[in-house]
């Protein structure tokens, strides 16, 4: 099947170095994989200070993330058929994070940036990784994807990144 994506992407940072365009298309695509046929979402680089106020806001804590993920809810009423249906919701990204990470793991920056790329938007579909056995499920899920863009398994030998 394939998806036909509506990617917004907006730059509230002057980082250097990031991905393009087709690149988030890309791994948002190969997360969504056969989960539907039209996407819709925003993904909104920020910079340090941004991504730490939305984390303290939304998550309680008081330092910059790697990626925040903000599920869209259908309103009551909406019949799912809806174009409003198909946006899945936000992903906020801290391009300073990502990149730190990286080096700190000793990973390619690209393979990083897609692991946060794909892990972002599995959160969207309601994963997560809270227990054990959510975890397993979901990392298992990033690896498999990550593998079809040709990227290695992100969870190999690394300290947890910032997303607890």
């Amino acid at each position: 099947m394939s998806l036909e994506l509506d990617l917004d992407l907006q730059l509230a940072t002057t980082a250097a170095g990031l991905p393009v365009h087709a690149d988030f298309a890309r791994w948002v695509e190969a997360a969504v994989a056969d989960r539907r046929a039209r996407c819709e979402l925003t993904i909104r680089l920020v910079d340090a200070a941004e991504s730490r106020a939305l984390n303290a806001q939304y998550r309680g804590v008081d330092r910059p993330t790697n990626v925040l993920s903000f599920p869209f809810e259908l309103p009551p009423g909406v019949d799912s058929t809806d174009p409003l249906a198909d946006y899945i919701g936000d992903l906020v990204i801290c391009p300073e994070v990502v990149q730190r990470e990286a080096l700190e793991q000793g990973k390619q920056a690209v393979a990083h940036w897609a692991h946060m790329v794909v892990h972002g938007v599995l959160h969207l579909f309601d994963y997560d990784h809270i227990t054990e056995e959510q975890a397993v499920l979901m990392e298992g899920l990033e690896t498999t994807i990550l593998g079809t863009l040709g990227f290695p398994p992100p969870y190999e030998d690394d300290p947890p990144t910032e997303d607890p």
